[in-house]
């Protein structure tokens, strides 16, 4: 999880950025601008952890008792995940 300290960093570089590419141009304030980054980052970070969760429970739930951050359950922790992640993607 993020704080809200690195939020907030990353949202000024995410729009110091933007504001450096050729031909972009802001309609908005610099306030409204970080705001609508921050509300971004959020959403994606609850999305991120609901996932994890998600993948977490099927995980625990093989009969075949997976120790987590053995090698095996890595694999199959980044396969799930990638499948749960495509599955929001088309929500």
């Amino acid at each position: 999880m993020l704080t809200e300290e690195k939020v907030s960093h990353l949202s000024h570089v995410i729009l110091t950025a933007m504001k450096n590419v050729s031909g972009v141009r802001l309609k908005r304030s610099d306030e409204l601008v970080l705001k609508e980054i921050k509300k971004v980052l959020a959403d994606e970070l609850a999305q991120e952890q609901h996932i994890d969760r998600t993948v977490r429970t099927k995980l625990a739930s093989y009969s075949r008792g997976l120790v987590e951050g053995s090698a095996e359950w890595d694999v199959l922790y980044r396969k799930t995940f990638e499948e749960e992640t495509r599955k929001q993607v088309k929500r």
